[in-house]
């Protein structure tokens, strides 16, 4: 924790020192404008700001148990709200639903794993993961990469069922995305629908 704490207290003099940093941090005291709403798992793992080498304000963040997305309805929710806003709000053109490599909140979902010891996380998944998302066998890598990209093509759908999602949709003003990011080399994979199948970006 002290790295943490070091860091954190020297971050103004880190950027009072540099003369662009000051003037890009000023501007971010104006508002925001974020290219992107970025949806991916709490995973510690996954970096936003790494994946995609984002600046302080170029990525409105969504973090959730399995990259997961409430279906249209079970409001009010936080994660519903972040959507809206990010959507009707802020106008972003882009959204990017990022799965990943070793996710613990899928595998759970498809082992079916007794989770009664953490009771909110077995409602979160019960209720936001879908069941179809395949079985795993004792390697599962492969299995657990495709059960994860099937659960980035659900959280697509349920976004669609958003009436901001989909106004904006429907006028050609929001592109939606699919990606999946393999935490130990890096890689990321992009869903393109004309194949349904995730290939190198």
């Amino acid at each position: 924790m002290q790295n943490f704490i070091d860091h954190a207290r020297s971050l103004g003099e880190r950027i009072a020192a540099v003369p662009e940093d000051r003037e890009r941090f000023g501007r971010l005291a104006s508002g925001q404008f974020p290219q992107a709403l970025f949806i991916t798992c709490s995973d510690s793992r996954v970096i936003p700001s790494l994946i995609t080498g984002a600046r302080p304000g170029e990525l409105f963040e969504l973090r959730t148990a399995g990259n997961a997305v409430p279906r249209h309805g079970e409001q009010p929710t936080g994660e519903a709200a972040t959507v809206e806003y990010a959507v009707g709000v802020l106008g972003v053109p882009d959204i990017i639903v990022c799965g990943h490599s070793h996710c613990g909140a899928v595998g759970a979902r498809v082992r079916g794993e007794d989770l009664a010891a953490v009771p909110a996380v077995a409602g979160w998944l019960g209720r936001q993961l879908p069941e179809e998302l395949g079985e795993l066998s004792e390697e599962g890598g492969a299995e657990l990469t495709a059960a994860v990209q099937r659960n980035v093509r659900e959280q697509l759908e349920r976004l669609r069922g958003y009436p901001c999602v989909a106004e904006r949709l429907e006028a050609g003003r929001l592109r939606l995305h699919g990606w999946f990011y393999a935490v130990d080399t890096g890689l990321v994979l992009a869903h393109r629908p004309s194949v349904d199948a995730f290939l190198p970006l």
